[in-house]
């Protein structure tokens, strides 16, 4: 099996977590800087050859009463230019709530508000991409896919 490669969507930054061989658990990679979509796209195509990313999952941010706002609207363009990209499947899950749930995660840990702000999107995409991974396990114990 190939690795799955989780993208936390933001304006000014983004989080990249990557899955084992066996798609069991994720692991955090970096959170990176924007600078452009060309640049961004670039880096994130790095990564996929690299780590042999068969398919990439991007974290869509919803309302909490379900809707799509300008930030997933934004986070959909994303994944679409990164199909186009890749040449990969890009899926889209529902991360409500996931930054907030890996803010509260580092400072359970007590970690200092500067070491959180540079991890915190690589946090919120390990627990996007292990929420996928388990969804997608789950299904295929059930037989539906």
């Amino acid at each position: 099996m190939a690795r799955v490669l989780a993208v936390d969507w933001g304006h000014v930054t983004l989080g990249l977590a990557v899955s084992d061989d066996l798609r069991i658990t994720a692991q955090g990679l970096t959170s990176l800087r924007r600078v452009s979509e060309g640049k961004d796209l670039e880096v994130i195509g790095k990564y996929v050859r690299d780590l042999e990313v068969e398919s990439v999952v991007v974290g869509l941010p919803k309302n909490m009463d379900g809707s799509l706002g300008p930030s997933a609207e934004a986070a959909q363009s994303f994944a679409r230019l990164l199909e186009r990209a890749l040449a990969i499947p890009v899926h889209l899950w529902d991360e409500r709530l996931t930054t907030l749930s890996a803010e509260r995660a580092l400072l359970d840990a007590r970690m200092r508000r500067r070491e959180r702000r540079a991890i915190v999107d690589q946090v919120a995409a390990t627990m996007i991409l292990q929420d996928f991974l388990d969804f997608r396990r789950a299904a295929a114990e059930r037989g539906d896919g």
